[in-house]
């Protein structure tokens, strides 16, 4: 009988492309499936349409009668879309969104039925919180959670169901996702901006935080997903050689695009443009069968929702093409891992960029107040972003020499670099005469509006400024953008209220504005000057500059967790009124117990595939070799036939050595998994499962790949990298 990856193969021979479904014009259908502004205004009444935008706008609540007229409304156009049910679609702190299909139809009679949806369903539900991770704000016997409408996404309809996008809470009030915090970073860092814009605008009455993020990913076969217990369970490759051609010829990179692939491509971007998720760019990566795909920006919040949901469609899809999609950060040792670029930037009501320079010293200098204070927020506020993008899979890709290190930097390239070096040294330290202002605007109106080209750009850095935007490369490519976008937009809220304060009050002391805003933008620069860094962060130069510097490098999850139960750390979410210091706990304990959860299990199935595929895989290659080994001796004498065997008795002799370490090292892995299993708090535990577990990892593997470059290639059990990495 043929093995599960010899089967694999012979599938994966018979795959052939999926007809394309789409072939017309992708701007006809974009947003069909959403009901958005357009479609409101075409089901609601005028009053009740104006207070939905008012509530979109303002974050005012709306009274029952308007939100039994929308849930009508909503409805009514699902029904037009074949809807049969609907959810409330909300992101828990599993990672992924969690959705509760329930009927329209509701009987009303013998034989009478009608589809029923109110503003009570609309507007709130009770799913059971108390399986859903909440880091021990809710107990198991305390099931009540509340998932709330959010109406700033525009609900959408998939398949059959009509989807409401939601925060989830619990009884209590405690947010339970990654939603409700984002949503309260974004209130916060809106009204801080505004009153920073005024100094520059008083047209400036809403600032939005974007994002633009980049999705990379791997695909692999079905067939072989399924060969591979590994990666089914885990979302990686717990063993495997890397194949003798992968990626070093960089001929994948912005490669041609396999068939099979855009197939699966076109029938993803196809749905994601129906639900208005605006995706443009598609390539491939640099490592074999992975890519990228990347929307236009949109505003900080709904473009996490389009993130999500484009996640589920890419892995529901995928499975239609016999693709599995693989979003773990370092699916396959060996090549590159995948990450979640966020493009985040802030832009007001009246049009404007506010860090993109603009066509004068004025907006220039209002430019350069957003770009000096989010420099400072980042520098103030380091460890916090590193805890956001902490997670056990994205610890394998971060500082990998493909990939931003654990030490948060900034690049901003030399052009900007060279000038705040200008403004912080230049600048009065008193009154400021009216040739120094003169002088000091010239200097400023100098900024070019398109700063994109002025500098090469340095993959190397976890934050760097792109012309226009920062970009936050650190992200894990399965990881909720949300987590680190709240983070981002909480530090900048804070940021801009102190240096509003700190304005104000070199104002009062007699200061120009203008003057005033310059010098504390000069004392900012001093402060933050130790996170920039233009240079090659892989190398280990810099991890000596930066401890040089004081900069922390958090190399692994559990260390870099700490810091949310700081407590300068809940007096900053609790002051800009984003997340309790019991809120911010919670998480933490979550976020170990997820840890620990994760690297348990990789190591289950390390112990698992070892002894279940591997050792009985190595003993019959084995075997086969000692019986020709004997069948020498037998026919040529004991003299000759070990002579003749030679070779073969050295092979032996390393498979038994790595066969012996493989089976002794999973023994050690076993007892320190027993051993801080025993511990009780999950602090405790997520440390040691990363010092005295996870330490095992590498080792068995060594023995393991080993093990397949020796052993007979058709009795391997497991595909190889040679093989998934090559499919087309």
């Amino acid at each position: 009988m043929a093995s599960k990856r010899n089967q694999a193969n012979l599938e994966v021979a018979k795959r052939a492309p999926k007809p394309i479904v789409y072939e017309g014009k992708i701007s006809d259908i974009f947003g069909e499936n959403v009901f958005h502004q357009e479609v409101m205004r075409e089901y609601l009444p005028s009053d009740a349409y104006k207070q939905v935008l008012e509530t979109i706008e303002t974050g005012t609540r709306l009274d029952r009668k308007v939100a039994d007229q929308v849930a009508s409304a909503m409805k009514d156009w699902a029904l037009t879309k074949g809807a049969t049910h609907y959810t409330h679609w909300f992101q828990p702190l599993t990672g992924s969104t969690a959705e509760k299909h329930d009927a329209f139809f509701k009987p009303i009679g013998p034989g009478k039925a009608i589809e029923r949806f109110d503003g009570d369903l609309l507007v709130q539900q009770e799913p059971d919180a108390s399986s859903f991770p909440n880091g021990g704000i809710r107990n198991t016997f305390e099931a009540r959670g509340y998932t709330a409408w959010d109406p700033s996404s525009p609900a959408f309809v998939i398949g059959k169901t009509l989807c409401i996008p939601c925060v989830f809470i619990s009884y209590t009030g405690e947010s339970l996702d990654f939603k409700m915090p984002l949503l309260k970073a974004l209130n916060a860092v809106e009204k801080a901006a505004v009153e920073v814009c005024q100094y520059f605008d008083k047209n400036v009455t809403k600032v939005n935080a974007t994002l633009g993020w980049e999705q990379e990913y791997f695909l692999i076969d079905q067939a072989y997903f399924n060969a591979r217990p590994d990666i089914m369970m885990t979302g990686r490759a717990l063993f495997g050689q890397i194949s003798a051609k992968s990626q070093q010829l960089d001929d994948h990179y912005f490669g041609t695009i396999p068939s099979r692939v855009t197939s699966f491509m076109r029938e993803f971007e196809t749905e994601s443009i129906k639900l208005g998720i605006p995706v443009t760019t598609r390539h491939n990566e640099v490592a074999p069968n992975q890519f990228e795909c990347a929307p236009i920006f949109e505003e900080c919040n709904l473009a996490n929702d389009h993130n999500q949901l484009l996640m589920d469609l890419m892995g529901k899809i995928a499975i239609k093409h016999d693709f599995r999609v693989l979003f773990h950060e370092k699916p396959f040792a060996g090549v590159n891992g995948s990450g979640k670029h966020n493009n985040w930037s802030l832009g007001t009501n009246t049009g404007v960029n506010l860090l993109a320079p603009g066509k004068n010293p004025k907006s220039n200098l209002q430019f350069l107040t957003f770009f000096v204070n989010t420099i400072k927020a980042i520098h103030d506020n380091a460890d916090l972003l590193r805890a956001s993008i902490a997670s056990s899979t994205n610890d394998y890709r971060l500082g990998a020499n493909e990939a931003p290190p654990a030490i948060i930097s900034m690049f901003i390239g030399t052009y900007m670099s060279n000038l705040l070096d200008d403004l912080e040294k230049n600048i009065k330290a008193g009154k400021m005469t009216p040739e120094d202002k003169t002088e000091l605007k010239l200097n400023i109106g100098k900024i070019p509006q398109i700063l994109l080209d002025n500098t090469d750009r340095n993959r190397t850095s976890p934050i760097a400024f792109t012309g226009n935007k920062f970009e936050i490369r650190g992200v894990g490519s399965s990881a909720n953008c949300g987590y680190a976008m709240f983070v981002m937009n909480t530090i900048m809220a804070k940021q801009l209220k102190e240096f509003k304060k700190a304005v104000d009050k070199r104002i009062d002391k007699g200061d120009g504005k203008d003057e005033a805003i310059l010098k504390e933008l000069q004392k900012l620069i001093k402060e933050s000057k130790k996170i920039r860094f233009e240079g090659n962060g892989y190398g280990e130069a810099w991890v000596k500059e930066a401890a040089k510097r004081g900069l922390s490098n958090h190399k692994d999850t559990p260390r870099a967790l700490e810091v949310w139960g700081e407590k300068w750390v809940s007096d900053l979410f609790e002051e800009m009124e984003v997340l309790s210091r019991r809120e911010l706990l919670a998480r933490q304990e979550n976020e170990f117990e997820n840890y620990v959860m994760k690297v348990q299990i990789e190591s289950r199935i390390m112990n698992e595939i070892s002894q279940n595929q591997i050792l009985p895989a190595t003993i019959e290659y084995q075997n086969k070799l000692l019986h020709n080994v004997k069948e020498l001796k037998t026919l040529l004498g004991d003299k000759a036939g070990k002579a003749a065997s030679e070779s073969q008795l050295k092979i032996i002799d390393k498979i038994a050595f790595h066969l012996n370490n493989l089976i002794a090292i999973n023994y050690e892995m076993l007892e320190a998994r027993k051993v801080a299993n025993k511990i009780e708090d999950y602090h405790k535990r997520a440390f040691a499962y990363c010092d005295t577990v996870k330490i095992h990892f590498d080792k068995i593997r060594y023995h393991a790949d080993k093990l397949e470059w020796l052993v007979e290639d058709e009795l391997w059990p497991l595909p190889k990298f040679s093989e998934i990495l090559f499919t087309k």
